[in-house]
């Protein structure tokens, strides 16, 4: 609502609803103090990364690692998801290959000894 500053005694201006209204007495108009959050953009690959650390290893360790660098490219830091899905697809990538390599042994084992036999 808004009065005319020359006339005081004038019906006020009803604004329509989502307008601001002009500042009284030459007073600077102030937008709202709170905005919406700068969105990082590598969070929700971060996730995605971290989730598929645990179905394909590498996949997961490749996607964290390039959500980390997006949100180091965009200024945040903190990414919390992605720095764990990189460490975590280190660990079980290592982990699938001293797997593979055990086996490979216990294959090579197994056919040397002499007892496996075809029908």
């Amino acid at each position: 609502m808004s009065q005319n500053p020359e006339n005081p005694y004038e019906k006020p201006v009803q604004q329509p609803y989502g307008q601001q209204q002009p500042a009284p007495y030459g007073q600077p108009a102030y937008a709202t103090p709170y905005g919406a959050p700068a969105e990082d953009p590598g969070k929700t690959l971060g996730i995605i990364g971290l989730v598929l650390c645990f179905v394909v290893s590498i996949a997961g360790l490749i996607v964290s690692i390039i959500a980390k660098k997006k949100s180091e490219a965009a200024g945040f830091t903190n990414n919390t998801p992605a720095k764990v899905g990189v460490i975590l697809g280190w660990i079980f990538t290592i982990l699938g290959l001293i797997g593979i390599i055990i086996y490979i042994i216990a294959i090579v084992a197994l056919v040397n000894s002499g007892e496996m036999t075809t029908y």
